[in-house]
């Protein structure tokens, strides 16, 4: 049997994915371990899944100045040589890394025992353990296209960011139990503070709450030691300092969310289709990821944002009337995005799956556009991939899979601007992405030019 050897930790956002990821590695025949801190939040978090956990050293690296950069080194050092045995006693054929301070001897360990690692960055910008380990990874794979231009060009890979299946599959009624609200007669607020919490989002929220109630039921996620044991018992208020297998529940009942802006937790909003209004970590208090995220999703339509700075009672009053006001202008905006619901099952070797489709395009034009490339004539296409729209279009990400195996090929030849069509880079990119699609059907390559790749 196939070995994988997964990491990540530190907060659930470097967590989540793999979680998401161990079904499909299962089916596909792996045997999966986890490497992360000795005492790390995500330690709970795996062994819930019944995988096999292993606890290294681990020592944050920080950019700015603290008595514990001294001795944290020493830690990492540690891990290093920790996970060296671990390699040599697990054996893995594989290693694949989500991030996170404790991820990077994991990988470097990896890199000395010849062992493949796959990096995934979520966010727009590396983080500096992705930095620090990509020197280990054979491929790094990111959820955005304006990540490509920060990784080595041979290393990286337009991937998206993995889902978890459950989340399409929670029970309203389940939450409504759970929050002991009397009925499901006004709308739902799920405030998502992230797993560690969020002092600023919390004081935000408290402060407006007898306001929203008027008009909501809130159910708030509020962050490890962060209940309010005063406001217990308060008709249609729910708090909870995190959730994990209800969190699918109270996904299912919420009309619209309030949320920092991590890269895993927007996806899923967006994958849900959830109107939202994000709050970014200021760039203040962090490297600025958020904040680079939330534009993102502010200029695709997809959110409402609020700069940390500028939340206020009022602010975010008013935030929450527009959003919901307007909460089918988002919905559109998101499902308009090719954001896949859930992975397909029962794919076959007649099947490509096509997202990111020109929003500028009839989508039967573009169906039709791959249905006559030569080897496609007869091969079903369906809009049910993961793609996320930037600017005007990103319509060369094509995804093909074969039964069983569940192979996923996902390129992206770039970026562009619909008023001046398709640059070099994305025709090629198109060009290359079919072939690779081709391949992976047992179908032969095309030979096109960039006139003929042109769909814009």
């Amino acid at each position: 049997m196939k070995k994988i050897v997964m990491t990540g930790g530190g907060t659930a956002g470097h967590v989540t994915p793999n979680i998401a990821l161990m079904p499909a590695l299962k089916e596909a025949g792996y045997d999966i371990e986890y490497i992360g801190s000795v005492n790390g939040m995500e330690k709970g978090l795996i062994e819930a899944q019944k995988i096999p956990y292993h606890g290294i050293s681990s020592g944050k690296l920080r950019r700015y100045f603290d008595w514990k950069n001294f001795t944290d080194p020493f830690r990492v050092l540690k891990g290093y040589g920790q996970a060296v045995r671990l390699m040599k006693k697990l054996k893995p054929d594989v290693v694949f890394s989500k991030g996170g301070f404790v991820s990077v001897p994991v990988v470097l360990a990896a890199k000395h025992c010849h062992v493949p690692a796959i990096i995934h960055e979520s966010d727009i910008t590396p983080g500096l353990a992705n930095k620090i380990a990509i020197k280990g990874a054979k491929k790094v794979c990111c959820n955005f296209p304006e990540t490509m231009k920060y990784l080595p060009a041979d290393k990286a890979v337009l991937t998206g960011s993995p889902i978890r299946r459950e989340l399409f599959s929670g029970v309203a009624e389940n939450a409504i139990k759970l929050c002991n609200f009397p009925d499901h007669n006004k709308p739902v607020i799920l405030i998502i503070g992230g797993s560690l919490g969020s002092k600023k989002v919390n004081e935000a929220v408290r402060e407006i709450l007898p306001e929203l109630l008027k008009d909501f039921y809130v159910i708030h996620l509020c962050g490890k030691g962060n209940l309010d044991n005063k406001l217990a018992g308060i008709t249609g208020y729910a708090q909870f300092e995190y959730a994990n297998a209800e969190l699918t529940d109270m996904f299912a009942l919420a009309d619209m969310a309030i949320s920092r802006a991590g890269a895993n937790s927007i996806c899923e909003l967006l994958a849900l289709h959830k109107p939202n209004i994000l709050i970014p970590l200021s760039a203040a208090a962090s490297r600025g990821d958020q904040v680079l995220n939330a534009k993102s999703f502010k200029k695709q339509g997809f959110s409402y944002v609020i700069e940390e700075e500028e939340l206020t009672k009022d602010s975010l009053l008013s935030a929450v009337k527009e959003v919901y006001s307007n909460r089918d202008k988002y919905k559109d905006a998101m499902a308009k995005s090719g954001q896949i619901f859930i992975e397909p099952e029962g794919l076959n070797t007649n099947e490509m799956y096509v997202g990111g489709m020109s929003s500028s395009m009839p989508e039967d034009v573009q169906y039709e556009m791959y249905r006559t490339l030569p080897g496609l004539e007869n091969v079903k296409i369906v809009r049910d991939a993961y793609a996320i729209e930037y600017d005007c279009i990103n319509a060369n990400q094509l995804y093909a899979s074969l039964e069983f195996k569940k192979i996923h090929g996902l390129f992206s030849g770039g970026q562009f601007n619909g008023s001046s069509g398709y640059e070099e880079a994305a025709c090629q990119g198109l060009i290359a992405g079919i072939n690779a699609a081709m391949e992976i059907l047992g179908r032969e390559p095309l030979v096109l030019d960039r006139s003929e790749a042109y769909i814009g």
